[in-house]
C-alpha cells in the first residue's frame, strides 16, 4: 500500500493542532505564556542562571529574556539573585512557586509521555522517533534555504 504524503502531512499538521489547543489551554490554566514556561523548563534542567545563558539556551535575544523574566518575577516563578562571582551579572533563581511549577510540568510531560506513547511497541517507537528526527532535519534545512 503506497501511502500518500499529503495525507501524512494532513496527519501531522492534525497533530500539530491538537498539541497547540492543548498548549493554549495550560496557558489559560496556569496564566503561563509558552514563552514564559520554556523559560521555566530551562530553569528546571539548567537551574539559576544568569539572563545571558538563558537568551542562548532559548535562542532569544537578551533583550527578550529581559522581558520573560519581568513577567516571570511579577508573577513570583523566579526571582533575580546576585551573582556569587561576577558582579555585574545576575542569577535567575526560581521561586517555590516556581519550583513547584517545574515539578509539575516535568510530571505533566512524563505523564503525556506515557499516555501517548507506553503502549506503543519499542522498534514501533524507535522508527517513529527516527522518522520525526529525519522529518524535523529536512525541514529545517528547507527553512534554512529559504532564508
Amino acid at each position: 500500500m503506497t501511502r500518500e504524503p499529503t495525507a501524512v502531512l494532513d496527519k501531522l499538521l492534525h497533530l500539530s493542532s491538537l498539541m497547540a489547543s492543548d498548549l493554549g489551554r495550560f496557558e489559560q490554566e496556569s496564566g503561563l505564556t509558552t514563552a514564559r514556561t520554556h523559560v521555566l523548563w530551562t530553569l528546571g534542567h539548567a537551574g539559576p542562571v544568569t539572563q545571558q545563558a538563558l537568551a542562548s539556551a532559548l535562542e532569544v535575544t537578551p533583550r527578550n529574556v529581559t522581558g520573560l523574566v519581568d513577567g516571570l518575577v511579577a508573577s513570583g516563578h523566579v526571582t533575580r539573585e546576585p551573582h556569587p562571582t561576577d558582579r555585574r551579572a545576575t542569577l535567575v533563581t526560581p521561586t517555590e512557586l516556581g519550583e513547584r511549577t517545574i515539578r509539575d510540568l516535568r510530571e505533566s510531560h512524563t505523564d503525556l509521555a506515557r499516555q501517548l506513547f507506553g503502549d506503543v511497541p519499542d522498534r514501533r517507537l524507535a522508527a517513529f522517533e527516527s522518522t520525526l528526527d529525519e522529518t524535523i532535519a529536512t525541514f529545517l534545512r528547507l527553512m534554512e534555504e529559504t532564508t
